[in-house]
């Protein structure tokens, strides 16, 4: 199955709300947490249809929030991206499409195990009035030892 790099885009988006949040790590002061809210940032990249794979820009404009905890055993962070989309293929002859997406994602962990999650939706319009949509449900959790005990990453496209 093709890995959406959209996907991919919407978690640098994350990441870099993450990285700019300053957040002290607990050593014995007990947890820490934050919360960050972002409105109307605007991400353009050059990507592919996440349902054809052929290639387009892709306009987001992002509204997010992310809250984390991190305590001496652990750390808990969730986000949700939301917005809407614009994909504008490289050839002229295939629809456009506007649309919303959403995206939660989950990361949980201490000193016994690791789980990250995520869901991530796409629904628009073609020029066309063709449609567009996309499910993606991952997951994946690691034991103390390292070993992996559930991956998976189911993607439809309708």
């Amino acid at each position: 199955m093709r890995r959406m790099r959209l996907i991919g885009a919407a978690l640098a988006v994350a990441t870099l709300g993450l990285a700019s949040t300053s957040v002290a790590l607990a050593g014995g002061n007990g947890p820490q947490t934050f919360t960050q809210h972002a409105h109307g940032l605007t991400l353009v990249i050059h990507d592919v249809n996440p349902c054809t794979g052929a290639p387009a820009t892709i306009t987001l404009v992002v509204n997010d929030v992310f809250h984390g905890t991190i305590n001496k055993t652990g750390s808990w962070f969730t986000g949700t991206i939301e917005g809407t989309f614009s994909l504008v293929p490289d050839d002229p002859a295939q629809p456009s499409y506007t649309g919303h997406f959403a995206q939660w994602f989950g990361d949980e962990n201490n000193l016994k195990n690791d789980v990250e999650h995520s869901t991530f939706n796409i629904h628009g319009v073609g020029s066309d009035g063709s449609r567009i949509s996309l499910h993606d449900n991952a997951q994946a959790a690691m034991n103390a030892n390292g070993v992996i005990t559930v991956s998976f990453d189911k993607v439809r496209c309708g």
